[in-house]
């Protein structure tokens, strides 16, 4: 498992658009894909799950990934909400 807490930085936070291209990336990986935000823990390839919990600009997460592609599926999950949304 491994994991990586980052800042969210787009301006309107993790909404349906973003919380949907999110699901789509992390289903392009083999790991399991987690997002944790404070006592909450989100399937990355959910998008109810992300949208139960409304993640703001500015929030801190730990992107969680554990499976035989883990390494790779957090370096491309932590590249997308830093880079692509």
């Amino acid at each position: 498992m491994v994991r990586k807490m980052i800042t969210i930085d787009n301006e309107s936070g993790l909404h349906l658009r973003p919380a949907g291209k999110l699901v789509t990336e992390a289903n392009r990986c083999k790991s399991h894909v987690m997002m944790i935000h404070g006592e909450y823990k989100m399937n990355c390839k959910s998008l109810m799950s992300l949208l139960a919990f409304p993640v703001c600009p500015g929030d801190e997460v730990i992107i969680e990934c554990e499976g035989e592609d883990e390494e790779l599926a957090l370096e491309k999950i932590v590249n997308f909400l830093q880079n692509g949304i």
